[in-house]
């Protein structure tokens, strides 16, 4: 059995205490981060790698940053997207371990939109959809988590109505979303479980966790190789109760 899980820990030296208990208690194989907010020069790869992790990033100071943990070592990586050479933030990394290629992805967020944001997240999605195409040729077990920014359908979001001209909800993000579904990738969490109004990110603001005012936008999407040794999946919801949480909570998935 192989545990893979992605999570936005929303800065990985603020939350540190709470991705190490993580680590300790949860034991992923795997552990797909986003948004870092650090670089090569002030990750806290010790406490990390004390747990058995390797470790590979992609960096920015202050700003997005991914990274892959893994038990086993973490070879071919790919930092960046090879079909948006120009871009200048850290939103993608790639590698293969544990017979498993997997990748580690911060979709851009898009508000406000209309605008030049939301231009950046259409073009980034456009990009990312071309890659994971020419991935899919390679026919191997491949997982492409993160968090997307993207709310798939209304049920996937606590108040459709009042998020419908928000970023994550519009037509033209959700259209792109599903292109990369009709590749043949399939969302983990949607095999598993079809009840309605379960969530990944709940906003620090008017007390939206205690309320259960979320959206669900951390995705694990597997390649058709993957999907075969799919066992289960799930939204830890744990690490967000505790004091000085992320505002995203675990999602993962167990492959045969």
């Amino acid at each position: 059995m192989t545990i893979i899980a992605t999570w936005n820990v929303n800065s990985v030296r603020a939350r540190l205490p709470r991705l190490l208990e993580w680590l300790d208690v949860f034991k992923p194989d795997i552990a797909l981060l986003q948004e870092l907010k650090a670089t090569e020069e002030n990750l806290p790869r010790l406490e990390i790698e004390d747990r058995g992790y390797n470790i590979e990033m992609h960096g920015q100071k202050n700003f997005n940053g991914v990274a892959i943990l893994s038990k086993t070592p973490i070879e071919d990586v790919t930092r960046g997207l090879p079909t948006f050479t120009d871009d200048t933030q850290a939103r993608y990394i790639e590698g293969l371990t544990a017979g498993v290629r997997v990748a580690s992805i911060y979709l851009p967020n898009g508000n406000p939109a209309p605008g030049e944001k939301y231009e950046y997240k259409l073009r980034w999605m456009e990009r990312l959809c071309d890659h994971m195409q020419a991935r899919l040729l390679l026919d191997e077990a491949i997982i492409f988590g993160g968090d997307y920014n993207i709310v798939p359908a209304d049920e996937d979001v606590h108040d459709p109505q009042s998020w419908a001209a928000d970023a994550l909800c519009l037509p033209e993000s959700r259209n792109r979303f599903r292109r990369m579904l009709y590749l043949g990738l399939t969302d983990a969490y949607r095999v598993i479980h079809k009840e309605p109004h379960k969530y990944s990110f709940w906003d620090y603001q008017r007390g939206a966790w205690q309320k259960d005012f979320g959206v669900r936008i951390d995705h694990l999407l597997l390649s058709p190789q993957a999907v075969d040794r799919l066992e289960n999946a799930d939204i830890d919801r744990t690490p967000r109760g505790k004091e000085k949480a992320s505002d995203h909570t675990p999602v993962w998935c167990e492959l045969l």
